[in-house]
């Protein structure tokens, strides 16, 4: 849809182009002192936390510029990326600490970074022309790619498929506001709502432990529902059904 690629391009001044510049190489870093501090957890030696590093903090955005076949990835452009992505590995090398004292420590930027993420991607796949549901699709990518292909290469189930307080969906619901504000020709007002609604999307998902469904057999946890389960013990249950099964013949 080049007319949102137009207005996107023209709406967004150049000095909010800097500031996400920042932001996005402040992802940059805080991801790749996370994959740090994953390496430290599987260990690695120093090459092993560098790549690490540079898979989390700078995967995702390399996934959308190759998807987008519009030039080389800025990650190879800008040698400020792959900068701070040593930098942010180096750190988590020589000062230690946790996965999960990181994730707690860090919490609010990574939500931050989420948001600024999945704004950068749609607004970027928008501006190349293509239509609102690339733009969605590849915004979640760029905010969760990296540290799914992290988990990948150390042969780690990604974190993003589940248990993790809902990342991959702040992701999705952001690109999706900030389609929709481009859509209506506001896209600087998308910037501002899809970083906002990340951080209290995320940080609730956090606080709260909310999670999708982990498959067919997940019951809601309820009170009500502990309740119904434990009145209906195994021996009830398996009654009930060989019940049900002899009614139907």
């Amino acid at each position: 849809m080049p007319t949102v690629s137009v207005l996107s391009a023209s709406l967004i001044p150049a000095r909010v182009e800097e500031v996400t510049r920042y932001l996005d190489l402040a992802g940059v870093c805080s991801c790749a002192l996370l994959g740090g501090a994953v390496a430290r957890a599987a260990g690695l030696d120093l090459f092993g936390f560098l790549v690490v590093g540079v898979i989390s903090g700078l995967g995702g955005g390399m996934i959308r510029d190759v998807l987008l076949q519009h030039g080389t990835p800025v990650a190879l452009t800008d040698y400020t990326y792959l900068t701070v992505a040593f930098a942010g590995a180096a750190v988590a090398f020589f000062i230690p600490f946790g996965e999960q004292a990181w994730n707690r420590l860090f919490v609010v930027l990574d939500a931050a970074v989420i948001g600024f993420w999945a704004v950068a991607g749609a607004n970027k796949t928008l501006a190349v022309g293509l239509g609102w549901l690339p733009a969605v699709l590849l915004g979640t990518v760029t905010a969760v790619g990296g540290g799914a292909l992290r988990d990948v290469v150390l042969g780690r189930v990604p974190a993003v498929f589940g248990g993790n307080g809902l990342y991959a969906t702040v992701a999705l619901a952001v690109a999706a506001v900030t389609v929709l504000c481009a859509y209506l020709g506001v896209p600087l007002a998308g910037v501002c709502l899809g970083v906002g609604l990340a951080l209290v999307f995320r940080l609730s998902a956090v606080r709260h432990d909310w999670n999708l469904p982990t498959g067919l057999d997940w019951r809601p946890h309820s009170a009500l529902a502990s309740l119904t389960r434990r009145r209906l013990g195994p021996g009830a249950r398996r009654e009930a059904r060989r019940r049900s099964r002899e009614e139907e013949r």
